[in-house]
């Protein structure tokens, strides 16, 4: 998981992993079929792991706002964490792959695809103003946690990472009637 995370789908050498394994390549192919199912493997590992954030943040009752505010935050400290390769494994996978990888892609844009839907069911319209859609919401958020995902791999720390994530919370719309608005600590702020 963290040589395809640290390098990628396209990255990673057949020769990489039976060395990282300490496995044959027949023994490797063997246990997993071929490379891109090893790499599906790999992509399930990390989302029960450290890419599941997202789902422990999504999982907490409330309203969507703190929520939310957790999950950025959590997002921050498991995509800085220095003791992993930055960033997100499904973020950074496999944006551009040569075409016969196209396997990949269109694995990893289903699980992007799946966090976009779970992120969009969580927001409740009545949270929203209105003109303002649960899908649109999700949109908004994942493209701050991917962007999150890439200034992560390039360096930026936990703090950097809530700045930004504190930022993306100002942007969420107004509205009238509703639950207190929530940091990245996911309290109220003044």
């Amino acid at each position: 998981m963290r040589l395809f995370w640290n390098r990628g789908f396209e990255g990673t050498s057949m020769t990489d992993l039976t060395e990282a394994m300490a496995m044959s390549p027949s023994s490797l192919y063997a246990a997993f079929g071929d490379k891109e199912a090893l790499y599906k493997a790999a992509v399930d590992q990390y989302l029960q792991g450290p890419g599941s954030y997202m789902g422990r943040a999504l999982a907490r009752e409330g309203p969507a706002r703190p929520v939310f505010a957790r999950m950025l935050a959590e997002a921050a400290r498991e995509l800085s964490d220095i003791s992993q390769p930055a960033g997100c494994m499904v973020a950074l996978g496999a944006t551009h792959c040569a075409p016969q990888s196209q396997g990949v892609q269109d694995f990893l844009r289903e699980r992007r695809r799946q966090s976009l839907q779970l992120l969009a069911e969580r927001v409740p319209p009545a949270e929203l103003p209105q003109g303002v859609t649960p899908e649109q919401m999700a949109s908004f958020v994942m493209a701050v946690l991917q962007g999150m995902s890439v200034q992560a791999r390039d360096g930026a720390n936990e703090a950097q990472l809530l700045a930004m994530g504190q930022l993306a919370l100002a942007g969420w719309p107004e509205f009238a009637p509703g639950p207190a608005k929530a940091g990245l600590d996911g309290g109220k702020q003044s």
